[in-house]
């Protein structure tokens, strides 16, 4: 039920922003993780003008977006002048594209180094969403960036909107430790359970499913270019927390 708190703040102000709920917190992880690809902004160090590209994404364990960008780019030498930036995730669908959930974020970009095992984590991590990336990932002019959220807006449709810090968006104790890439390997092999948990999630176009990225928080149903991002209710505890979930979902009638 809506309250009068819900409808009217400040008198008879109208409450354009409404207060965070885990719900929002929820869709607004979701949105940010299961992006392929996103909206750019950054500021352009000659003009000052904002500019805007469209980049693929990933995540990290942690799961703040990793981006693969050139240093011929011109919004990668913008960054470099200035790492403030914002993304944009949301697609549209039936309809009119502004009922549908969207959520910008501001972030700070930070390099991520070769010859490290976080950067071969996140190539790992990268390859597996992106696998056409290959033909080009290791050239030396490419490299990878965390965007790091700093405040987030939400918007979920006509009258829901929320503001949320950066915090809200990234796991605080991200899974890491062989154990967890074991379970990463386990998962690609188990092709009828990601198929048996896409159609539990209303997808039924396609038996070709396979689990991508996977992280305390949730997973990733990879199928072609399609990609769906599952949210658990809460982070997991272990890989054996995630595999039950999965087993849940795959039995389910």
């Amino acid at each position: 039920m809506t309250s009068e708190n819900d409808i009217k703040a400040e008198g008879d102000k109208p409450k354009v922003i409404r207060d965070t709920d885990d719900e929002a917190r929820r869709l607004a992880r979701t949105l940010l993780r299961g992006a392929r690809y996103m909206a750019l902004a950054v500021l352009d160090p000659e003009t000052g003008f904002p500019s805007v590209s469209r980049v693929l994404t990933g995540t990290d364990i942690d799961g703040v977006p990793v981006i693969l960008v050139s240093a011929l780019a011109s919004h990668t030498k913008a960054l470099r002048a200035d790492p403030r930036c914002s993304l944009l995730a949301g697609e549209p669908g039936k309809g009119d594209p502004l009922a549908h959930p969207r959520i910008t974020v501001q972030c700070i970009a930070e390099p991520v180094r070769r010859e490290t095992p976080q950067h071969e984590r996140r190539r790992s991590r990268f390859l597996n969403r992106h696998p056409k990336a290959a033909l080009y990932l290791d050239f030396g002019d490419f490299q990878f960036l965390r965007i790091t959220p700093q405040t987030a807006a939400l918007n979920a449709g006509f009258g829901r909107a929320y503001i949320l810090p950066g915090s809200d968006l990234v796991i605080a104790e991200p899974a890491d430790g062989e154990e967890w890439r074991q379970l990463e390997e386990k998962l690609s092999t188990m092709t009828a359970e990601a198929a048996a948990v896409a159609a539990h999630l209303g997808r039924h176009e396609s038996p070709n499913w396979r689990f991508g990225g996977l992280d305390r928080s949730g997973f990733e149903l990879i199928c072609g270019d399609i990609l769906l991002r599952h949210e658990f209710d809460e982070p997991a505890v272990s890989p054996e927390a995630v595999l039950n979930h999965i087993s849940a979902f795959a039995n389910a009638r």
